[in-house]
Formats: structure tokens, sequence, C-alpha cells
């Protein structure tokens, strides 16, 4: 007999909701429970959840508009949740892609949309957004020219950017329950489905996924990080033990999923190296939501690092031929500061502290801090949140997307938290919730000057990816943030420069022993009177979401770079300056410079 759609109850939709010292969650119980509201989170249904507790307004120079409304960008993300399944699938929501779709040289918008559930048991997709960025702070629906509002069958979470056929045009691969959708950028205005002709078999729930040659054969190869392994049959019901109303359940009621890597053909299709690269035989099975390629040991490969929901996080050493080695454990970067395996979900990879070393960023649930992880060297990471000062803002926050950015252009990366529950009833923590906005302090501790820039960061939402770049070329940094069941925002910088100079810097991969996309290659500029800036080019990183491809370093009251030192994926080293801030420069390798 079928199940009531209360008895389907989603199994995990926290998310991460629950890490070791999440907040405390009935065991599921057989019985009915069709009723509990269905009223989108966050209108009434946070009686019993305190708001944010009040802080003193900090003085900041920092300020952003939301142009989503009169820019053209009206979009939202759904989740389903009106159909009362009480799914974990609703509690993940949906990521960004910022890619340059055309040529252009402006940055146009990619937005997955969600889903919906069927009264037959059934899930589907809604049609992806795409927006064209015309310029002055106008965009233009663009999905269905583009073709990219036809596919409606796979409920979608995320947007992975890549060049993965290195034709010049950005390529999308979409993320979501079902399997995965990979969008080939034709370069003539239109995209083509080429999941199937591809190779790309995954069928898995996905939730992020990273592009990055990790086999330095020069093509792009593909990370898939896997949640958990909800079905319809497998939705028990999960009353809330604090209100006993009907809840999502939590991740930990689910098995985990393998997460899987596909290696490039180098024809435009892909095999699946999961077992051969190390993957499977090491149990990579941790309900992974965020996802980032990145040099993390300074070798001159690429490395894999997943952000995984109650369990321990993975960090993937690579050997530079495609086999992956996990160390999260002995780096000192799987777990929190007292060993416990906490609900991350966002990642981001800094040089907080100036000190040439590029740093990790992991955003968590409530009750769990937002866990820096200070690079130290020979690969070795020692959690300094408290020493940062991460901790202050308290534990009220679930934290999703994120990202490291100079927003006053001062020569230190600040950082933006995109925050919002995954849970319909919580009882410490609302359902919507304040963004955070942390200025840094020359590499010394951060503060949460949010609530002085007015605006979208002074009001709560449901806040989930967040991707950042120079959307109007004035060259600080914007961002993008999806939301569940609420408006996609677009936030323009408007923070006061106070005089301050900037550089912008976008590489392209020319040799063959790297991607044209250049994904871990490290950028060093040297600026009289400035510490040292260190950058990385990335792929992945915050949660569901794909940065700008451009690198954007802060001068403060100095007009000229004196060196741009870059070392290449694979080892070249290429110098360049001295140059004039206040520009975009493009550099592509010098393949034989060694």
């Amino acid at each position: 007999m079928r199940s009531s759609r209360g008895q389907r109850l989603s199994a995990g939709a926290l998310v991460l909701v629950f890490a070791v010292v999440g907040c405390p969650q009935s065991e599921p119980t057989a019985g009915p429970a069709k009723g509990a509201s269905l009223k989108t989170p966050g209108e009434n249904d946070t009686a019993n959840a305190p708001e944010t507790t009040a802080v003193p307004v900090p003085d900041t120079v920092a300020s952003f508009r939301d142009r989503a409304a009169r820019s053209g960008v009206s979009f939202t993300y759904r989740n389903g949740q009106e159909a009362g399944y009480f799914s974990i699938v609703e509690s993940l929501g949906g990521g960004v892609g910022l890619l340059d779709w055309d040529r252009d040289g402006d940055l146009d918008l990619f937005l997955p949309a969600g889903g919906r559930f069927g009264d037959d048991e059934t899930i589907g997709g809604r049609p992806a957004g795409l927006f064209l960025n015309r310029g002055d702070w106008s965009f233009l629906d663009a999905s269905v020219q583009t073709g990219t509002a036809g596919e409606t069958a796979r409920y979608s979470h995320g947007a992975a950017v890549g060049d993965f056929d290195s034709d010049g045009f950005p390529d999308v691969l979409v993320t979501g329950f079902g399997g995965v959708v990979l969008w080939r950028n034709l370069g003539d205005g239109t995209f083509e489905n080429v999941t199937v002709v591809s190779g790309l078999t995954d069928t898995l729930w996905s939730s992020s996924a990273a592009w990055g040659d990790l086999d330095g054969d020069g093509h792009l190869d593909l990370y898939v990080a896997h949640y958990v392994n909800w079905s319809f049959k497998n939705n028990p019901y999960c009353p809330s033990k604090e209100t006993g109303k009907q809840d999502i359940c939590p991740p930990r009621q689910f098995r985990p999923l393998p997460d899987a890597l596909y290696l490039s053909n180098g024809d435009g299709s892909f095999r699946d190296a999961s077992e051969k690269s190390g993957l499977v035989q090491k149990g990579a099975t941790g309900k992974g939501l965020g996802v980032m390629m990145c040099d993390i040991d300074s070798d001159g490969d690429l490395d894999v690092y997943v952000c995984n929901d109650t369990v321990p996080n993975f960090l993937y050493r690579n050997d530079g031929r495609g086999q992956l080695e996990e160390v999260a454990m002995q780096s000192g970067a799987a777990v929190s500061e007292t060993g416990v395996p906490e609900g991350s979900m966002g990642v981001d990879l800094g040089d907080y502290n100036l000190d040439g070393r590029l740093d990790l960023w992991v955003t968590n649930y409530e009750r769990e801090s937002i866990a820096l992880y200070r690079n130290d060297g020979r690969g070795m990471f020692r959690h300094v949140s408290h020493i940062a000062g991460l901790t202050t803002v308290g534990g009220l926050f679930v934290g999703w997307g994120t990202s490291f950015f100079d927003f006053d252009l001062d020569g230190d990366e600040d950082v933006f938290v995109s925050n919002g529950h995954v849970i319909r009833h919580p009882s410490e923590a609302p359902v919507r919730q304040l963004p955070l906005l942390f200025e840094n302090t020359q590499g010394r501790r951060f503060a949460n000057v949010a609530p002085g820039a007015g605006g979208y960061l002074a009001k709560p939402h449901m806040g989930r990816g967040v991707a950042r770049g120079d959307l109007d070329g004035d060259g600080d940094i914007d961002l993008v943030i999806c939301h569940t069941n609420e408006p996609v925002s677009v936030l323009e910088n408007l923070t006061d420069r106070r005089g301050r100079h900037w550089l912008g810097v976008r590489l392209i991969g020319t040799s063959p022993e790297g991607s044209r996309d250049a994904a871990g290659a490290i950028v060093t500029l040297r600026v009289a009177g400035m510490p040292n800036q260190t950058r990385q080019v990335k792929s992945g990183t915050s949660y569901a979401s794909s940065n700008g491809p451009r690198l954007t370093f802060g001068l403060g009251d100095s007009t000229k770079v004196e060196l741009i030192r870059i070392r290449w994926p694979g080892g070249g080293v290429q110098d360049v300056g001295p140059i004039d801030g206040d520009q975009v420069l493009v550099i592509r390798q010098e393949v034989n410079n060694r």
C-alpha cells in the first residue's frame, strides 16, 4: 500500500543540519503526519526560534545594493516543499554560475532552478535561468533562446562552470537529484545537452562539482560530490523533538553515497575513474556538499577538498597523475578544533594572514563555528577560528555559500557567508538568517560588519549558494546569491574605496600540461609598501556555485604593481611587471618559461 505523503518524509533535510554537536532531533517514527505547515519557511513558522541576537552596529565602509529586480534578474529557486513530503532534497537549495557565455567581456548568470514533487511519488526539475549581462546593470533573460530552459527532468542544485572541450567558450555542468546534466556552449549563442554522448553516466544525488586537470594531460576532469541515499521509499517520518511538528529528517538517518571522478578522454568524452583513482577503495562516502579543486600543497598539481555533512571532510592529495590519497585527518583539516566532525557546506581558499600560504575556510551548521584552517606549511593545517575572532558571532548560523574577496580593496581578503536554516521548525535559530560579512584587519582577526552595511546585509534570508565577480567592470567585486523560495539577489559593491586602486588578472593556460582555465595557478603580487598578496585560480568553492574567472587584487593607495609572479600548474613560473593599476590584465602562459 502506498505510504502517506507525511510518511515519505524527507530523510535528512538537514543538509548538514546535525553535525556531531548539532541540535538534537527525534528519531524517525512510524506514523502519519500529513499536516504540518506548508508555508514558505520564515513566514510564520519561526515562533519557537529566537531572532538573531541584536549586536551593536559596527562602523564600516562596506555597502552593497541589491540590483536584481531593477536590472532584469527575476528568478527564484523553488524547492517543492508545498507538496508536503518533508524531503531532505528540499533542504540543499541551489547555487550560482558566473560565466562569460558570449565572450563579450561581461559576466553572465546561470541559475539552477530546483524542482517539484508529484502526488504520484515523482520528482522533476524546473527550467534553469540564463541571464545575459548587457552592461550598465541590465540583464536579459536568454534562457529560452539558449536552450537551457528546455531541460526540466531533473531536480537541480549546482552549477559548475568549465571549458571542458577547450574551445574558449565556458560550459556548465548542473548537479542535482537523479544525475548531472552537461550543457556544452556551442559558441553561437546556444547550449546543447551532451550528458549522454559525453559518457557522464552518473545518476546518484549530486550536490556540487568541480572541474580541473587532475592527471596533467591538458584536459578538464570532473569531481562530483554525492550526498545521501534518499528516496520516496526511504523517507521516514521525523517529528521535531522540540515542537512535535513534522519536520525534515537529519542526514544521520541516511547512508552516504560515494563520490565520483570522471577523467577526460581528450575528445569531449569522459570515463569513470572513481575506482582507479582511489576514491572507491578509500571510502569516499562522506555526504558531500561543497567541493573545491585547488593546489592546496603548492606542488604544481590540483588537489580536491570536499565538505561533508556530519562526517569528516576529505582532502585528496594528488600525485600529479590523477591518483588521489585522502589525507584530511593527518593534515588537520578534517574536523573541528575538538576533533568532532561537523556539518560542513561551503568552502574557499585564501591567504587571510598574508604569509603567502593559502588557508582553508569552511562554513558549518549551527552550534559549530566557521572553521578557519590556517596553512602552516608542509601540508599541515591548524584550526584557528577562535584566534581569528570567528566564534564571536555566536552559534545560531547555518552557513552555506562563502567567498574570500577584498571588498574594500585594502590588500587583504575579507569573507562573505550566506546563511539559512534547513529544517522547518528550528528551536534555537530562525529559519531566515542574517548574512555575515567578515572584514579582515590585515591578517590578524575578522569582525562581522554586515549589520553596518545596511540593505541586503542587514536583513535575514534563506541563503544558499554565492558567487563573486565584477559584474559592472568597475574593478571591485560584486556578489550573486541564491536563496530557497526567495528571489536571487545581485549585490552591487558600493563600498567607499577611499581612493584605493585595484588590478584584475585573468589567466589563460596554453601548456599541454594544464588546462585553458588554469585552475591551480598561483599568483603573487608585489606592491611597494604593502605585504605581498597571494591568490589562486580555483574550481568549485563556495557551495554549488562557480565564481567569475578573474582574480582581483586591492592595491590600497598604490597605482603601480612592481611584480606579478604566476606559478602555473605543472611548475612553470612567469613574471610580469611593473604594471599600472586600475585595469584588467590578461596573461597568457609562456609555455617554455620554467
